[in-house]
């Protein structure tokens, strides 16, 4: 008997020896995944929040090409267009929309247009272009039909926030620079859908701004994109991945951007401005289309990406379960200096694009971003649908 109360002794001791073994453990987890993320924040993050717009000592203005491709889109031609028609720019620009097999008024409405605006220049295309689903057929056409070098891209759902769009997005041009990369924004209305709408698209544009600015430009976004021709016609357009329907913007700008070749404009008046989606399934068809094109970036993106987005997800689950298992006071010293770093970086980088009414809530949808991977780490797995509408 005196032998069985020993082992059971021992056996406890074991016990509790290894649990909290275990819980260190737990806790070290957390802390490392808060490091990765302090990490990012003040790597790569901090750089939007500090950037300054670089003075050039000679300011220079150059011909610009806008490109737009359309797909049943009379009602948003109607209303966004003359947004870039009426732009304020004094040297020779054009507007080109590429009417991609439209069933509706977009033929007349545009015939309509050009009538008024000798700028604008229509290019009807009437067939389906075999083995290339999606935008980039019709954006290719678009793109070469260009007069002008430097090519400015939006969407047809898409109006600039200002009549100095092009003037703003071409005076990023100097030296090197091949490529532009400007800010989609959207209408801000009431609601929870809108704000978190808003706070993915600012979030989003945190990374692909800031990677820009360290070096490690991985995309832009067709709402607000520029380039030069001769870097499009250089990586051969998009014959790299034109079996995949979407990554017109994104997985172009992730083969032809360099460490020197690309620069960012998020000056208020260069940014463009779009409808939100109004349903929750609406937002998420939209965001599938963009995650089904994850899985071909370079493998260094990938990797930082990931990393980024795999510590995000697991750092609240690892506070949650270290607060109630290890010291609550050490969980919450770790937990406090990440908040400090992030509202710190956080606030004037969403000040400078316009976003500061999200701050507020910065700390609650940032805990819902866990859900939001959840729901669409799925998609990195699913296959693209055919078409861009």
């Amino acid at each position: 008997m005196q032998i069985c109360k020993v082992l059971f002794t021992d056996y406890c001791y074991f016990c509790r020896m290894n649990f909290t073994h275990y819980w260190q453990l737990l806790f070290a987890g957390f802390c490392f995944v808060a490091l990765v993320q302090v990490f990012y924040y003040l790597f790569f993050f901090v750089r939007l929040s500090l950037y300054k717009k670089p003075l050039k000592p000679v300011s220079q203005t150059h011909p610009v090409s806008v490109v737009i491709c359309a797909r049943d889109e009379a009602a948003n031609l109607a209303k966004n267009l003359p947004g870039a028609l009426l732009q304020e720019y004094r040297t020779t620009h054009e507007v080109i929309v590429v009417n991609d097999n439209s069933y509706d008024d977009s033929k007349y409405l545009l015939e309509a247009f050009e009538k008024t605006y000798k700028q604008l220049h229509v290019v009807e295309l009437k067939q389906e272009a075999k083995m290339i689903p999606g935008k980039k057929f019709p954006l290719s056409i678009g793109i070469k039909t260009a007069k002008h070098e430097i090519v400015l891209l939006t969407d047809a759902d898409c109006v600039p926030a200002t009549e100095h769009w092009i003037s703003s997005m071409q005076e990023s041009y100097a030296g090197e620079t091949e490529i532009v990369l400007g800010y989609g924004a959207y209408h801000k209305k009431k609601g929870l859908l809108n704000k978190i709408i808003r706070w993915e698209t600012f979030h989003t544009a945190l990374q692909y701004l800031s990677y820009a600015l360290s070096g490690h430009a991985y995309m832009g976004v067709g709402r607000n994109l520029s380039y030069k021709k001769s870097v499009f016609y250089r990586h051969k357009g998009f014959t790299a991945h034109n079996n995949i329907p979407s990554g017109d913007d994104d997985l172009f700008i992730n083969r032809a951007a360099g460490k020197k070749n690309t620069a960012i404009n998020i000056a208020p008046e260069a940014f463009t401005l779009s409808k939100a989606p109004a349903t929750w399934s609406a937002w998420k068809r939209q965001k599938e289309r963009h995650y089904s094109t994850g899985k071909y970036y370079r493998p260094l993106h990938k990797f930082l990406l990931g990393l980024y987005s795999f510590s995000h997800f697991i750092y609240y689950p690892l506070f949650v379960a270290s607060f109630f298992v290890f010291d609550w006071k050490y969980v919450l010293a770790v937990f406090g200096l990440r908040f400090i770093i992030q509202a710190i970086v956080l606030y004037p980088a969403m000040k400078k694009l316009k976003e500061q009414d999200l701050y507020p809530y910065f700390l609650l949808i940032d805990v819902w971003m866990f859900f939001y991977y959840l729901i669409f780490a799925f998609s990195l797995f699913k296959k693209p649908r055919a078409s861009w509408k």
